[in-house]
């Protein structure tokens, strides 16, 4: 019986520290075969630094990344044999055709002449680009140089793709292919993006990777990042009744059902609130029918599901936190 193959991507104990400050700071992740990952931080966290450590673009300081079971550190040309990069700032020659440039850089990779015309035909097709394949690419929009870029990067059909920042400056629809061409790796390649565009990450992505400061503060499905960091649901509701037992009412249905916001009454009576519970499962009709038995008048009734956006504030504001204790305790 074989031995399965390694992960796609080994991180353990990455550090990388420029002239005594420390970009990167002990960080350890794997990321499986066929998966496509989100890579979230704020400005500064360390994200671009780790994917050029990922790319042999940069050495680290200390700890090791594998590629595909091959070491970075060691094997640094093997290593890019098994990646397509796609930096944020895409180095594209202005002066060549699309076709012209695919083909130079599938000869750089090593790709057979027999083969690249197909691919390249292939891959302009999955990008949209074959409209332009003859046109400079100094004479290109932002979307097309980015899928131009993309193009590049899944040319040789190298099984980890590293894309940093690969919608940014691209308007709704522009965005909405790239994700769509992203998504269509899904299980053939590995895919590890980072991108300020987080409803496109959780769109897109099987699982989330947030840093901050240069350590990871939260991994796993957008789902159970909200569960895990969050810990609620959450639902608003309009009525007007009895205000005053309304909390013992919450409680008597469900235990961590409580108030968390609350506006003033309207002219006609009825107030909204804020609500939250530990519970996953819908509440909402067991709520509605309970508040309805007792008299309440219900206007409207709804839940609210937290975004990734809240998902990610909330994990660097934590690990901000937990950094800045220390310091004041010091003081």
């Amino acid at each position: 019986m074989s031995d399965p193959l390694p992960p796609a991507i080994e991180v353990s104990h990455l550090v990388k520290s420029y002239a005594g400050v420390t970009a990167v700071s002990d960080i350890s992740f794997t990321v499986a075969r066929g998966e496509i990952i989100g890579f979230l931080g704020p400005n500064g966290a360390g994200k671009s630094t780790t994917m050029r450590i990922l790319t042999g673009y940069l050495p680290a300081t200390s700890g090791s990344v594998n590629i595909c079971g091959v070491s970075v550190a060691t094997q640094p040309d093997e290593v890019k044999r098994r990646i397509g990069y796609m930096p944020e700032n895409n180095p594209l020659p202005e002066d060549m055709r699309v076709s012209e440039y695919l083909y130079f850089r599938g000869r750089l990779k090593e790709i057979p002449r027999r083969k690249l015309g197909p691919r390249i035909d292939e891959v302009l097709e999955l990008s949209d680009l074959k409209r332009v394949r003859h046109k400079i690419i100094g004479q290109l929009s932002k979307g097309y140089r980015q899928r131009v870029g993309i193009a590049e990067a899944i040319l040789a059909e190298p099984p980890v793709i590293i894309m940093d920042e690969p919608t940014i400056g691209l308007d709704p629809h522009q965005i909405r292919l790239v994700r769509d061409l992203i998504a269509s790796l899904r299980g053939r390649m590995t895919v590890l993006i980072s991108s300020h565009i987080l409803p496109e990450i959780e769109m897109t992505c099987d699982r989330v990777l947030i840093i901050n400061q240069g350590r990871v503060v939260a991994q796993g499905t957008p789902a159970d990042l909200r569960r895990e960091i969050l810990g609620h649901s959450l639902y608003q509701i309009q009525l007007a009744g009895d205000f005053d037992a309304l909390p013992a009412l919450l409680a008597a249905l469900e235990p961590t059902l409580r108030i968390t916001e609350e506006a003033e009454s309207g002219a006609d009576g009825f107030r909204t609130f804020g609500l939250t519970t530990e519970r996953d499962d819908e509440l909402g009709e067991a709520l509605l029918g309970a508040l309805l038995a007792k008299n309440y008048r219900v206007r409207s009734l709804t839940r609210t599901q937290p975004t990734l956006e809240d998902v990610f504030l909330a994990a660097t504001r934590r690990s901000w936190d937990t950094v800045a204790a220390p310091q004041r305790a010091a003081k």
